[in-house]
C-alpha cells in the first residue's frame, strides 16, 4: 500500500499537460517583452544621441574664437599688454527699438518686440513712459518700445549677424562713423530699417522700426575700443 502511495505521489508532483503549455506560453511572451524592450531601449538612446544638446565647452560662436585667436594677440601686440586680462574685450550688447507710433495703437509695441526677438535670439523688455507728456499724448506707464541686452554666447552671435549680414544689406551703406564713441570705450550706431537682419520675413511685418546698438567694452579708452572693434571687422570709415 505504501508503494501505491508513492507512484501517487510521483504521479502528482509531474506538471499536466496543460500546465506545460500554459507555463511555455508565459515564457515565450516574457521573451517579446523583454526583446521589445531592449529594442525601444537602443532606440531610445539612438534618438538621445542624435537630439541630445551639446556637450558643456563644445559649442563656441565664430566670433568668440575669432577674439581669443586673431583679436586678442593683436591688441597685445599693438599695446604692449602683460597680461590677456589687460586687453578689452566685448562686455554686452543693447538693443534699444522704440516705437512712436505706440501712442496711437499700442499693439504696434507688441509687434516690434516680436521681430526684435527674433534679431536678438531673446526676449525683451518692454519699455514704458516714466511720465505723462501731453503734447505728445503720452500717458505715465505707456509702452513705447522694448529693449534687450545681450551677453556672452549670444553677444557674439548678434554681432556677428550684424557685420557679417545685417550692415551689407544696408541702403547705400558706405561704412560705419568711427567717431560714435562715449569716450568710455561704448559704441552706438543706429539703423532705420530692422529689415536688414535676415530673421525678418518682409511679408509678415507691419511696419518697419528703427534701433539703436550699443557695443560696451571694457576698453579704457576710444582708442582700445576701437582697435577691439576693427578686430571684429567693423567697416569704420573714419
Amino acid at each position: 500500500m505504501s508503494e501505491a502511495k508513492g507512484k501517487k505521489a510521483k504521479a502528482g508532483a509531474e506538471p499536466s499537460a496543460e500546465d506545460k503549455a500554459a507555463k511555455a506560453a508565459k515564457g515565450k511572451a516574457q521573451a517579446a517583452a523583454n526583446k521589445a524592450a531592449a529594442s525601444a531601449g537602443d532606440k531610445g538612446d539612438k534618438l538621445g544621441e542624435r537630439f541630445a544638446p551639446p556637450a558643456a565647452g563644445e559649442y563656441k560662436p565664430r566670433f568668440k574664437t575669432r577674439y581669443e585667436s586673431v583679436v586678442l594677440p593683436a591688441l597685445m601686440e599693438k599695446f604692449g599688454y602683460k597680461n590677456k586680462l589687460q586687453a578689452p574685450k566685448l562686455e554686452k550688447i543693447v538693443i534699444n527699438m522704440g516705437v512712436g507710433e505706440a501712442t496711437a495703437d499700442t499693439k504696434k509695441v507688441q509687434s516690434a518686440t516680436r521681430d526684435l526677438t527674433l534679431i536678438a535670439g531673446q526676449k525683451p523688455i518692454v519699455t514704458k513712459a516714466k511720465q505723462a507728456i501731453s503734447n505728445f499724448k503720452v500717458r505715465e506707464g505707456m509702452p513705447l518700445g522694448a529693449k534687450v541686452t545681450l551677453r556672452r554666447d549670444r553677444m557674439y552671435e548678434f554681432l556677428d549677424r550684424l557685420v557679417t549680414m545685417a550692415l551689407p544689406r544696408v541702403r547705400d551703406f558706405r561704412g560705419l562713423n568711427g567717431k560714435s564713441f562715449d569716450g568710455q570705450g561704448n559704441y552706438s550706431l543706429g539703423l532705420k530699417e530692422h529689415l536688414v537682419f535676415p530673421e525678418i520675413d518682409y511679408d509678415k511685418i507691419d511696419a518697419t522700426w528703427g534701433m539703436d546698438i550699443t557695443v560696451c567694452t571694457s576698453a579704457k579708452t576710444d582708442e582700445e575700443a576701437r582697435e577691439l572693434l576693427v578686430g571684429f571687422q567693423f567697416p569704420f570709415i573714419a
